[in-house]
């Protein structure tokens, strides 16, 4: 099992996540977390920008999607999310991937 991070721009995350829920790969089978987070990615417009007091500088709001996902379908997702989440610029986003060594169910 893996365990995706994507740091994306927050107005590619639609696209993204229609692509996702929409691929035989994910749909139902992922476990997809959405969360707002402030980060350093380049702002696509000068309405983007904050200045953050606590970091000293310009932050924008990201979006972090984070999926757990069968091994043999994480190329394939990864590849999902950079294709949806592109915005032609030279720092779009990231996406990393890390091995899951267990997971258990909540009943």
């Amino acid at each position: 099992m893996k365990e995706i991070k994507a740091f994306v721009h927050r107005n590619r995350i639609a696209d993204v996540m229609h692509a996702l829920k929409h691929s035989d790969l994910c749909g139902d089978n992922c476990n997809i977390s959405v969360v707002d987070v402030k980060g350093t990615l380049l702002a696509m417009d000068n309405n983007e920008k904050n200045y953050s007091l606590e970091l000293g500088g310009s932050v924008i709001t990201e979006v972090k999607l984070e999926l757990m996902v069968a091994d043999e379908n994480s190329d394939a997702i990864v590849n999902i999310i950079r294709e949806q989440a592109r915005t032609g610029q030279a720092s779009a986003g990231w996406v990393f991937v890390n091995d899951i060594q267990q997971a258990y169910k909540i009943n």
